[in-house]
């Protein structure tokens, strides 16, 4: 089995290769992100141990880089940041799983052993609704050729209309799935994301997809011209 350590903590490198090379791994190491993303693209691996912080490009942009060229090999994010809003990053851009430094290696053993038992995942399908596209891989969106940037929280209530086309969904719904369950705030907030999606997917283009059914909730309506 061979692995790709991407960090630029020396010592921290050492170990990780000391220790995988006992477990019977071949291990590869590049200390750039630069270096990172030329190695696991001219290479094969059976995972990737990859810093987030890392001079150049860092980890995020590495992971997503991969993912946008088709490259699924399973990857395991380390950062030395602690949060929500990093963890979703990791996840947002591709990784498979993520581990806050300092760590036990004891624990990054289990988490790549699992990553590696699950194997290479396949790329998700870019989803259509008419001439409008969404890469859940990429975390990229088009109407017709025309790149449309959202938000993280706005692209997350798009891809859920995306994959019920036609569908009425409600605001509980849509908060369960695009917040969660837990969520303790005003349910308005979905009219407050779905005028901010009109805004970039609709209205610049004419059209009318996105659509509110009232007292029931909002639905994408394909064929919305």
């Amino acid at each position: 089995m061979r692995i790709l350590v991407v960090d630029d903590d020396r010592s921290l490198v050492r170990a990780l290769r000391k220790g995988l090379e006992a477990e019977r791994f071949a291990v590869d190491v590049a200390l750039t992100g630069a270096d990172g993303l030329w190695q696991a693209t001219e290479h094969s691996y059976d995972a990737i141990v990859l810093d987030v912080m890392l001079p150049g490009m860092n980890g995020y942009t590495v992971c997503a880089r991969l993912r946008e060229a088709g490259n699924w090999a399973p990857i395991l994010m380390l950062t030395a940041k602690d949060g929500e809003l990093d963890e979703a990053e990791a996840l947002d851009t591709g990784a498979d799983d993520f581990l806050s430094k300092p760590f036990s290696y004891v624990v990054l053993m289990a988490r790549l052993r699992a990553l590696m038992r699950r194997g290479a995942r396949e790329r998700p399908v870019v989803l259509t609704a008419g001439d409008l596209r969404l890469d859940p891989a990429s975390h990229r969106t088009w109407r017709g050729e025309v790149p449309v940037d959202l938000t993280p929280r706005q692209f997350s209530l798009l891809e859920l209309l995306m994959r019920r086309p036609g569908e009425v969904l409600s605001k509980q719904e849509i908060l369960g799935h695009v917040w969660d369950f837990a969520f303790a705030g005003d349910p308005n907030i979905v009219e407050v994301y779905v005028r901010q999606l009109r805004l970039r997917i609709d209205e610049p283009f004419g059209r009318s997809a996105l659509q509110t059914v009232r007292l029931v909730g909002y639905r994408l309506d394909p064929d919305g011209g």
